[in-house]
């Protein structure tokens, strides 16, 4: 059985890539980058596809049984970047594809939903067995602030006390392993998320317990977060979409109790101790 996974050199791609490589042999494996010289330290093969180049996806996905198509980190162009991605794997042969989409994406509110849909969707028409794993937010979405909150003296966000289902990278990469590798799990969707929601302002405790510095929570307006982060150097566009995904947050947007995840991976998902504790090193 051969494995490909798309954008292997993005944060998630590469820890799935090395997972996996514990699991089947590496010549067994295949990268698909954007940049194959980013991948080349992966220890597998590695070829060129990019998902807006529809010419370089079929050589890439030639002799491959099992595609995981990693969704692409272009917001706004996903749905057509993907269709590239699913018309290539039809007409290469792959036999099954593992999609990542985004929790609970056909009641989302979050504005990354829609086009998820429409790639699940056309999945789901393709003829192709498939799995989609929904997944939830990404702890490191938050502890990536975690070292500026120290140094600023406050964890600032605009999520209120919105419960926060998130899991570590590692644990979504586990997830996909278990479906790459797993035939079983074939026309299955799983609505994937942490074991135990925290609140920023949990997420502010732990930072001042692992410091012992004191990093309260400031709970800010959509207007107001908005602004402080594009004090802080992020782009307009995305200071306001992350902005108006703390919004929704707060609104429980993220929030799923149903531990599929831990079940999926069979073992909890990481503690959030562990990841601040991650971020901090």
């Amino acid at each position: 059985m051969t494995y490909a996974i798309t954008g292997a050199s993005g944060q998630l791609g590469r820890i799935v890539v090395e997972k996996l490589e514990g699991r089947v042999p590496a010549s067994d494996i295949t990268a698909l980058a954007r940049s194959p010289e980013k991948a080349a330290d992966l220890g597998v093969a590695v070829r060129k596809a990019d998902y807006a180049k529809p010419e370089t996806l079929g050589p890439a996905l030639t002799g491959i049984d099992v595609l995981l198509l990693i969704s692409s980190s272009e917001i706004g162009q996903r749905a057509p970047q993907h269709h590239n991605v699913l018309a290539a794997a039809k007409a290469a042969g792959v036999k099954r594809i593992v999609y990542t989409s985004l929790i609970h994406a056909d009641t989302s509110p979050l504005n990354l939903a829609p086009e998820h849909v429409h790639t699940e969707t056309e999945l789901k028409s393709l003829g192709i067995p498939f799995t989609i794993l929904r997944n939830g937010w990404y702890t490191e979405n938050n502890t990536g602030f975690v070292k500026g909150a120290v140094a600023g003296g406050a964890l600032i966000g605009a999520a209120g006390d919105g419960r926060i289902s998130g899991a570590t990278r590692a644990d979504y990469a586990d997830a996909a392993v278990v479906a790459l590798t797993d035939a079983s799990q074939a026309g299955k969707v799983y609505e994937l998320a942490g074991d135990d929601a925290y609140r920023l302002a949990d997420l502010a405790q732990e930072i001042s317990r692992q410091t012992g510095k004191p990093v309260p929570y400031k709970s800010l307006s959509e207007a107001e977060y908005a602004q402080a982060l594009k004090g802080f150097g992020l782009p307009a566009f995305l200071a306001e979409a992350l902005a108006s995904w703390d919004v929704l947050i707060a609104k429980g947007a993220v929030f799923d109790e149903s531990r599929a995840l831990s079940r999926l991976i069979g073992r909890p998902t990481t503690p959030l101790a562990t990841a601040v504790a991650a971020a901090l090193a």
